[in-house]
């Protein structure tokens, strides 16, 4: 009898941030990060794109190849771009996390390694996600406004800098924020209820939920529930920041009153200015208010391990 023939590898396209952080670090996996994903079985194709391009030129080359997949190594600012070209298409994203948080490789249960990631893609199935969009802008994981940007804006002024000098800069940056940066007054609307005004001096809007388990920070158990979730932090000192981390590895920090919190598939967030600094998944931008908030659900095909199975009741 005719053993059956092995499955067709699945045709990939690879895009590489030569800038991510890892990558800055560890010049060397932009060569083992391709031999990984060929080892794991995908037929694998690289555009030829120069490295200094733009996001969209390169994705341009990548979806030329005609893939089933794309791969997309990164940090979440990376993957975010390319999620908004593939949302609602049949081209599926995997991730090779690159970057500083990598909160969707996280949450999609990849290791943090990269070569490791890239091998986890060997026994991957395909999924649907969700996606947030605010005034059009997508998101996958969350949407923060206020004093977190200012911090994240410092950070990225000296991303591949070196030494002492770039650090200290980085340390004065933060200070300066945290003391400076004042409160906003906001008007929150989760669906069709009225208007909430609060002041606060930072606010997330988050793709589906975060757990509230014992050592899960910041992770979201679905990335498929077709809800947004709001957090408006009634306070923004360190201490504050001390005890919400500290209640988040302990599972409860929904109880402690730090914040106000709320879930919707769509919100909206009001504010006398014209234009709100928000940032997406890391990538900062400027946009015009109210700020209009959905999510659609399941509209992104992802490669990725299979989720673990819910413990039986």
């Amino acid at each position: 009898m005719t053993p059956p023939s092995p499955p067709a590898a699945r045709r990939a396209a690879l895009l590489l941030n030569p800038r991510a952080g890892t990558v800055l670090a560890r010049p060397e996996l932009l060569r083992l990060i391709p031999e990984a994903l060929r080892a794991a079985g995908l037929d694998l194709l690289e555009p030829d794109v120069a490295a200094d391009a733009s996001m969209d030129d390169k994705l341009d080359a990548a979806l030329a190849l005609r893939p089933e997949v794309l791969v997309v190594g990164g940090g979440d600012g990376s993957i975010r771009a390319a999620a908004a070209r593939l949302a609602g298409g049949a081209v599926a994203l995997a991730v090779v996390p690159l970057g500083t948080l990598n909160l969707l490789a996280r949450d999609l249960g990849l290791p943090m390694e990269p070569e490791e990631a890239a091998a986890a893609l060997r026994g991957a199935v395909f999924r649907a996600i969700d996606i947030g969009e605010v005034n059009g802008e997508v998101f996958l994981c969350q949407s923060v406004i206020g004093l977190p940007n200012r911090m994240g804006l410092h950070r990225e002024r000296v991303r591949g800098k070196g030494g002492l000098a770039a650090r200290w800069r980085v340390v004065v940056g933060f200070a300066r924020a945290w003391w400076r940066y004042p409160p906003q007054r906001l008007g929150l609307r989760l669906g069709d209820a009225a208007i909430r005004r609060v002041w606060t001096r930072a606010v997330s809007v988050v793709n589906n939920e975060y757990s509230e388990a014992p050592g899960r920070i910041f992770h979201r158990d679905r990335l498929d529930g077709g809800v947004l979730s709001l957090h408006a932090a009634r306070d923004f000192g360190l201490w504050w920041a001390v005890r919400l981390l500290a209640a988040m590895a302990m599972g409860k920090w929904r109880r402690g009153g730090t914040l106000i919190s709320g879930s919707a598939p769509q919100l909206a967030i009001h504010s006398r200015r014209g234009h709100l600094r928000v940032m997406n998944d890391g990538e900062a931008m400027l946009l015009r208010t109210p700020l209009r908030y959905v999510i659609r659900p399941r509209v992104l095909r992802v490669l990725a391990p299979a989720p673990a199975a819910e413990p039986a009741a």
